[in-house]
């Protein structure tokens, strides 16, 4: 065959040559099997109903099943470290949180992973703030009144949490600091039994998450005093956010999506588009909002610096409340 006639036929073939890999980078065929989220806590709390919604929306989407596997222990560094160490090709997600991404650095000393550099932020989902209340016979009415008392008796009050190192214990630590004053810290196991102990008067108060503390509210078995963020809530907009008496009290629970790091940036992108199409939904809106959190559904590189943020954010706090694990 000529030179001529030979470079002929490769032009002929090289489009049937290359369309096939042309199009299956277009296409991009991941997922072609179940994906998983971890979710580093038991079923039936905040982590999981947003890795569960997430799950149900990101199936629609996909035509592949998104399933939620829970790995609870050690405040949510048994799942995280599960998901560090995840092989990165896109079927292994994770939920992660203030406390597995932000506080728990600080509370344990061998913690398994590396908040930011084993992993890939996806998107900020949603943010939750506590709600502070108090037992109804209780002298303080307001945030004004409760920091005027703290200050004439110290060491004179208490607050319950759902042990050391939780957003509800440091929601407290850091109230102490803004203040200035010191309270009695009552640790307990869960947040249930922690509430219940406010209801009956044992402790004088607790910042505790909003879902389980507003119903207590609203039976006026406690009196709310302000959610810990920079804004008040939609599903309580008569109590005050504690940024209104502290200019820049922000200490917020939340929720986002992350992958291990190393998972292939297209498919970051995709998940994190989806993502925060997602989190604007009415109807999603509409099951979040009831719970007193705020929808986000950040980009990736947003969420990537509030992971920054908050994590450098807790270190002061988590210092001054003494928590610590081994």
């Amino acid at each position: 065959m000529s030179k001529t006639a030979l470079c002929a036929c490769l032009a002929a073939l090289l489009p049937a040559i290359l369309l096939p890999a042309g199009r299956a980078a277009a296409e991009d065929p991941w997922p072609t099997r179940p994906v998983t989220i971890i979710v580093p806590f038991a079923p039936g709390g905040n982590t999981d109903l947003f890795g569960r919604l997430l799950a149900d929306e990101l199936t629609k989407t996909f035509g592949q099943p998104f399933i939620v596997e829970n790995k609870p222990g050690a405040g949510g560094g048994i799942g995280s470290e599960a998901l560090a160490q995840a092989e990165p090709d896109g079927y292994t997600l994770g939920m992660g949180t203030v406390g597995t991404h932000a506080i728990n650095p600080w509370v344990f000393k061998d913690l398994g992973y590396d908040a930011e550099a084993d992993f890939a932020p996806i998107s900020l989902a949603a943010t939750l703030p506590n709600l502070l209340v108090v037992n109804p016979s209780f002298p303080a009415t307001s945030v004004p009144e409760l920091i005027a008392l703290l200050k004439a008796e110290p060491d004179s009050h208490s607050y319950a949490s759902s042990g050391f190192g939780t957003s509800i214990h440091l929601a407290a630590a850091a109230f102490e600091i803004h203040v200035g004053s010191h309270m009695t810290h009552v640790p307990y196991k869960g947040s249930a039994q922690a509430l219940g102990d406010v209801v009956a008067g044992h402790v004088d108060m607790i910042f505790d998450n909003i879902p389980t503390a507003m119903e207590q509210a609203r039976a006026g078995t406690v009196r709310p005093l302000a959610v810990t963020g920079l804004e008040r809530t939609a599903t309580l907009p008569d109590v005050p956010a504690m940024a209104e008496f502290i200019p820049g009290f922000d200490i917020t629970s939340w929720q986002g999506l992350l992958a291990p790091a190393g998972t292939p940036p297209a498919i970051v992108e995709r998940l994190s588009a989806e993502t925060q199409r997602i989190m604007h939904l009415a109807e999603i809106r509409a099951r979040i909002e009831p719970l007193g959190a705020r929808a986000i559904g950040s980009t990736a590189a947003e969420f990537a610096a509030y992971i920054k943020t908050e994590k450098a954010k807790y270190k002061p706090i988590v210092e001054a409340s003494g928590a610590t694990a081994q």
